[in-house]
């Protein structure tokens, strides 16, 4: 987030409708409609840019097409507005700006995500210019502008798990049709009340409610998507007709008195905004449900597309159809995207026939650049790396989002991953860093940290504040920000500061309050208390103690790198510290394990993968403990919200060889016809969950091999993990652009061969197979060859470890 001070002069004023125009007090919502019209004569070169923003959800349109949805999530405190290019849209004659706001009081069925003030406002500043940039006309909003009250849509409550945003119940003979198009009076537009400045224009520095700041991130694409075949249907009188429909060839009839289901299957999970487009039908009603699979009666899924014996489960929403064809079809589109592979109708036509000229989708996402690729001899791994792409692009909006289905909200964790993954295949880091400035501006008085946010309400999760900490790490190794960094020292410092205070005699940090939720993961020895560790007990958690100093390690390299030697030695100090009354306390020399709290006969692979991670263990000590967390099946296993660091502590120990079993949860769930990641095995609850998008760190950083071993790539280590695979090629991202890496493990002719290209003259170390270790400087391709090996353990510390304390002594020799 760029922080300078930038005074931007706002002359548009908020407004919103009068009070007499506001239908229903009683609705803890409002949806409302605004337009501007004007006029542009034959001079050339004219220009209209305008910034624009709404409390709480805006559509703008320009004669009739859509420029832009939004804002922005943030709070009020970072209030974002969009800034859109309207020059190609103008024309000769009257022109309208139009835009559709709904806002979200209290109590309304609001988005979890949606950040909103006690009342609904709208602003939008722009001049119509010249060529020479001369003002010909003001358009911001004002008291010329009008505003016209929605009569149409009910929102309802959603099931007890989704939160994106209620359910539409749309009356469409109260829809204006023509609304954003017509200039004339068909519809009673009426003068808008003007709340007030955007800027409080007076001294004494008093803050206006909405704070508003320029968007950092792009707008989220849109195009049209068609629904891939008609899984189920009923009361269709002609299959023919619907054979043609599903072909997009020619509209359905359906007669006048009849009842239609129709089920549609978007062949992939899918975010978008659905839309039918239907003439006649007046009295009609459509019943909708989004799915994101087929399931059986008692809820369990199974082949996600195999619909025999089973049904769609979802919350239901209705169109009911005007009629009104006055001005063209009938378009009905959900105000907010849904996500979907399933959609449901179901079609009770009233008094009149009903054509439905076409139902499809407009997709929405963040404008994601795929870059990196990965291909290798098994050719299953290519659909797992396209069910990830597929798995992240759905989870990433106006920010990173657990689960687009049910929450649509930032996780501490969740987020964590998705910006590892993204950086590997698009190098794009606008929505890491709007990401990290998310949480901080979530910190709390105390020091600690929401868990997730944007969110209207608050949680606290105490390991997703650490793992914000590394996220902070983590674009510092990719990019080496500095400035980045320095910018959230002091948050770094209140989240380090909170777990210090909590720690006991014994060295470690003690239990957490009861206020917060210690989730560690979908375990199913800990359903019943949510995912905490030791069901039922509030005493300190070895896996957060074993995480605190993880971050304490890594915020020590950052305030090292940043020119704060005493406090990176305070931190490594801490760091010792814990670790130590970890390994006094913890450790079990009968099990050979550490306790998932200290005395407490409870052991999980959770807390064996943060020992190592942390630095606990190192050695071969850490190599045995990464072999038993492995085959000891008696340990409490991770699920898919934690294996990444499963890979991780496997890679750190020497033993990665031992992950390639690990791609079996992977695979089940291809088998299952899955199009995205499961958020877990043992719940099913959601089928799109990113931080299950591990192969597209795994296949770039391992199997390919290349990772950075000093900040922002300004050194290179290519280390391939062969395993089964008899050749691989890919490429990944880094801070320079594009490497790109192939090998073959030829054992036929004994010989195993990397080519690697796009190094940009970087220092890169080639690790091949056989231990051998080859150092290019000035180069931008290389090759290099051995003997054809399977890939031998690595004894003592581990890469990872190793990497890092080589990062930290390359890092600190600069100074």
């Amino acid at each position: 987030m760029d922080d300078k001070v930038k005074n931007k002069q706002w002359h548009a004023k908020w407004i919103w409708l009068k009070d007499e125009d506001v239908p229903d007090y009683r609705k803890p919502y409002r949806l409302a409609y605004f337009r501007r019209v004007f006029e542009i004569g034959e001079q050339p070169g004219q220009r209209l840019v305008v910034n624009v923003s709404a409390d709480s959800r805006y559509r703008l349109y320009l004669n009739g097409e859509s420029v832009s949805v939004g804002p922005c999530r943030g709070d009020l405190q970072t209030y974002y507005y969009e800034t859109i290019d309207l020059t190609h849209l103008l024309r000769t004659g009257s022109n309208i700006l139009a835009a559709k706001v709904l806002h979200y009081g209290a109590g309304a069925p609001a988005p979890a995500a949606i950040i909103s003030s006690g009342a609904g406002a709208f602003i939008l500043q722009g001049d119509l210019t010249d060529e020479d940039g001369t003002k010909l006309e003001q358009l911001s909003t004002d008291q010329f502008w009008q505003g016209l009250p929605d009569y149409s849509l009910t929102l309802l409550p959603e099931g007890p798990d989704t939160q994106v945003g209620g359910l539409e119940v749309v009356e469409g003979t109260a829809v204006p049709v023509g609304w954003e198009t017509l200039s004339d009076e068909t519809w009673p537009w009426s003068e808008v009340n003007v709340i007030g400045d955007a800027v409080e224009p007076r001294c004494g520095g008093h803050l206006k409610e909405r704070q508003l700041s320029e968007r950092q991130i792009p707008l989220p694409y849109e195009r049209d998507g068609s629904f891939l075949n008609v899984v189920r249907y009923e009361g269709i009188p002609n299959e023919a007709d619907l054979q043609t429909f599903e072909r997009g060839e020619s509209p359905l009839l359906l007669p006048a008195g009849s009842t239609a289901v129709l089920e549609l299957d978007a062949g992939e999970m899918m975010t978008a905004y659905l839309r039918f487009v239907m003439e006649q039908g007046s009295g009609s009603e459509i019943v909708f449900l989004c799915a994101e699979s087929y399931e059986t009666p008692d809820r369990k899924k199974g082949i996600r597309d195999e619909h025999e014996g089973k049904s769609l489960y979802g919350n239901r929403e209705v169109y009911r159809v005007g009629g009104n064809n006055k001005y063209g079809p009938e378009t009905y589109e959900t105000f907010l995207f849904r996500t979907f592979r399933f959609v449901r109708l179901e079609v009770k036509v009233g008094d009149e026939p009903l054509l439905l000229r076409r139902i499809y989708y407009r997709e929405t996402g963040y404008p994601l650049e795929l870059k990196a690729s990965f291909a290798c001899s098994d050719p299953s791994y290519s659909l797992l790396w396209d069910i990830s792409v597929r798995t992240l692009q759905r989870c990433m909006y106006e920010s990173y989002v657990d689960c687009p289905y049910y929450e649509q909200l930032q996780y501490g964790m969740d987020t964590r991953l998705q910006c590892l993954f993204t950086y590997a295949i698009s190098g794009d880091d606008r929505l890491a860093r709007k990401a990290i400035f998310d949480f901080h501006s979530s910190l709390l008085p105390s020091g600690m940290m929401l868990s997730r946010y944007p969110a209207r309400v608050g949680q606290v999760i105490p390991g997703f504040a650490l793992h914000w900490i590394m996220m902070v790490s983590d674009h510092y190794e990719h990019y080496c920000d500095l400035a980045l960094v320095r910018r959230y020292r002091p948050s770094i410092d209140a989240v380090l500061d909170w777990f210090e205070r909590q720690t006991g005699e014994d060295g470690l940090v003690g239990a957490m309050p009861d206020s917060y939720w210690s989730f560690a993961d979908w375990v199913p020895e800990w359903n019943a208390s949510y995912g905490v560790p030791v069901t039922g007990r509030s005493v300190p958690l070895t896996l957060y103690n074993l995480m605190y100093a993880d971050a304490l390690h890594k915020a020590a390299l950052l305030n090292d790198r940043t020119g704060r030697g005493d406090t990176a030695s305070e931190y490594r100090l801490r760091a010792q510290t814990i670790i130590k009354a970890v390994n006094s306390t913890c450790w079990s020399s009968d099990r050979q394990f550490y306790q998932d709290s200290p005395g407490v006969e409870e052991y999980s692979q959770h807390v064996q993968i943060w020992a190592i991670l942390s630095g606990a263990t190192e050695g071969d000590a850490a190599e045995q403990l990464a072999i038993q967390l492995i085959e000891d099946n008696s340990l409490m296993q991770v699920s898919d919200a934690m294996a990444f660091f499963l890979f991780r502590a496997l890679s750190e120990a020497g033993q990665y060889e031992r992950t390639y079993r690990l791609w079996d949860r992977w695979h089940e769930q291809v088998k299952l016809h899955l199009t995205t990641w499961v958020e877990d095995a043992i719940s099913q609850r959601s089928d799109c969950h990113a931080w299950g998008a591990v192969p597209l760190y795994e296949f770039t950083h391992e199997i390919i091999g290349v990772k950075p071993t000093m900040a922002g790539y300004a050194a290179i280590r290519i280390a391939p993990q062969p395993g089964p695979h008899t050749w691989a090629k890919g490429s990944i991202v880094a801070s320079h652009g594009l490497i790109q890496v192939s090998w073959v493990n030829d054992v036929v002719n004994g010989r195993f061969t990397l080519q690697a290209s796009g190094l940009g003259g970087k220092k890169t170390e080639v690790c091949m197979p056989d231990g051998s270790v080859s150092v290019f400087e000035n180069r931008d391709e290389v090759e290099v060859v051995c003997g054809a090996r399977q890939v031998e353990k690595m004894k003592g510390v581990g890469p990872e470890r190793r990497l890092y304390k080589q990062k930290v002594c390359l890092e600190l020799s600069e100074h």
